[in-house]
């Protein structure tokens, strides 16, 4: 396991941890990796310092606990309140969100808040055909 200091395209910086070098690059290109802070995948690798390992600098980390950054822990909080609600006040359709949205856009059903999935085709059919809609916020805590 390697770990990279990686920093997007806005400068936020953060780490992570790749099996190898190849497994970053992979992930880069894919654009799996993101940034916790803003969401962009345009990531790429920050300078570092060789690290060596000593028995101080491994104490050291055992006892350093860093500080969540409360930006941060406010920003996740809206977030999920973002989510609850819509979730709390909207009908689940599934996979069948397009579907769903279209009917409601074409005065098919009556208008109502929905929330699903749709393929990111779907997506793009739905925008095109002027049908708006917003992704609800994914939180850092589903990919675990």
């Amino acid at each position: 396991m390697i770990r990279y200091d990686l920093v997007c395209s806005c400068g936020h910086d953060f780490d992570s941890w790749f099996r190898d070098a190849s497994a970053f690059d992979k992930a880069a290109a894919a654009k799996a990796v993101t940034c916790p802070v803003c969401g962009g995948g345009d990531i790429r690798k920050a300078l570092m310092a060789p690290s060596l390992s000593t028995s101080r600098k491994r104490e050291a980390a055992a006892l350093k606990v860093a500080a969540p950054d409360p930006r941060q822990l406010a920003m996740r909080e809206m977030l999920k309140q973002v989510r609850e609600h819509v979730e709390a006040n909207a009908d689940y359709v599934g996979n069948r969100f397009a579907e769903e949205a279209r009917k409601i856009h074409y005065e098919e059903v009556e208008p109502r808040g929905i929330y699903g999935e749709a393929s990111p085709e779907d997506a793009r059919a739905l925008i095109d055909e002027g049908i708006e809609f917003h992704p609800l916020p994914a939180l850092p805590e589903e990919g675990n």
